[in-house]
This record gives C-alpha cells, structure tokens and sequence, in this order.
C-alpha cells in the first residue's frame, strides 16, 4: 500500500480542479483559504495522487506523498502551504523518481540528489571517468531528445581538480543530477492516459538511477 491507510481507488486522472485549487492557493497562500477549499485538495489532488502511484507501485516501489505545508522556520518566506503536491519513489537512498501537480499542470522526473559533499565528489568521479563518464552523457542526450531538461544545484565555476577544458565540463559542474518533464495542463492530465505518461516517463529515466546506483557511493 502506498502511502495511505486506505485502498486508493482506481486512477483516473487529475481534475481541472486541482489545478484550479493551486491557482488560487497562489494568489492566496493563507490558512484561511486553505480550510475553506482543502476539501478541493483532498478529492481533485491528493486522492488522485495517491491512486496514481498506487497503480505505478508494483512496478517502481512505495512512494512517498510530500507534506502540504512549507518549513518556513528559517525561510524569509512565511508563505505556510507548498503551490504543489509531489510524491517520490526511492530507486536508491539518494535516487528515484518524481511527480508533481500544481497550477501549471503536471512534471514527472528523478534522479540524484545528493545528501552530502561526498556524493557529489563521488559523482563527480564518475562523470571524470572516460567509461562512465561516456555512459552518462550518452544517457543525458537520450533524455534530453525525449523532451527532458536537466536539473540540479551546480557551480558557476570549475569544480575543484578539474580542467576548465573538460569535455564534461557542465556536467561536473553539478552538485546532484535530475530530469524532469513538464507536460504542462494537456488534454489528457484529467485522464487515465496520465498514467501511462507517468509509467512511460520513469521507465525513461530508470538506467539513469541504475547509473547511480552503480558509479555513486552511498547511493
């Protein structure tokens, strides 16, 4: 079960409600607003949500539904609720996969975030590896022709003990390595056809957490 206490039922898409929930916890990201319309959030995002990664679970793992509210105790942004719900499946303790719905409609992704200095310097290992190296960039391309963009916290400069030159100079720039889709509000989102997308989109990403797991320690 994932999740959740209860059987989640059938996946069926995600409501224009939902979206329309989070446009307006945008422009009125209060308590108030969120008591009067969390009735909304609960029938057109979450229970959705949950029966989407019910139906993807036997074959990616039991995910995990992020909280609704924001840690605002060291944010200069006191805004309490997240504009987003999203839930993860841990391929590995420090890879997965990822999807979310907010007002702009739908994203879908995963990868590598890094829990510590040394992971990064671990992957970064990696991508400096001819073999590896080679390997990841191959797989990144591929992604990137499938319509993804690649994301991650990264330096602006050259990371420490690497050439300026590097022929994966960009990539050993990045701290952790993510893809994500954004598939945006389409005409399918309030369909089961979303299913298939998401279920289509981690198989894509897949020998990219293998990589991970193979090449980056702790992960």
């Amino acid at each position: 079960m994932s999740a959740d206490a209860t059987t989640p039922a059938a996946f069926t898409g995600f409501p224009t409600g939902a979206l329309g929930f989070y446009a307006g916890l945008e422009a009125d990201n209060s308590k108030a607003y969120w008591t009067d319309h969390k009735e909304q959030w609960e029938r057109h995002a979450r229970a959705p949500m949950l029966a989407l990664v019910d139906a993807l679970e036997e074959e990616f793992g039991e995910a995990k539904l992020f909280r609704p509210n924001r840690d605002i105790r060291f944010s200069a942004d006191k805004s309490p609720y997240k504009t987003h719900l999203g839930a993860f499946v841990a391929a590995e303790p420090s890879s997965g996969y990822y999807v979310e719905i907010s007002a702009t409609g739908l994203r879908a992704g995963g990868g590598f975030r890094a829990h510590s200095t040394a992971q990064t310097a671990s992957l970064r290992r990696a991508v400096d590896a001819p073999a590896s190296g080679q390997r990841l960039e191959s797989l990144l391309d591929g992604l990137r022709r499938k319509g993804f963009e690649v994301h991650g916290e990264k330096v602006r400069t050259t990371p420490r003990g690497y050439a300026a030159d590097h022929p994966r100079i960009e990539t050993l720039r990045h701290k952790e390595l993510m893809v994500i889709r954004d598939f945006g509000d389409p005409d399918w989102l309030a369909t089961k056809s979303t299913l298939t997308r998401v279920r289509d989109t981690w198989r894509a990403i897949r020998p990219l957490n293998e990589w991970v797991a193979e090449h980056v320690e702790n992960a």
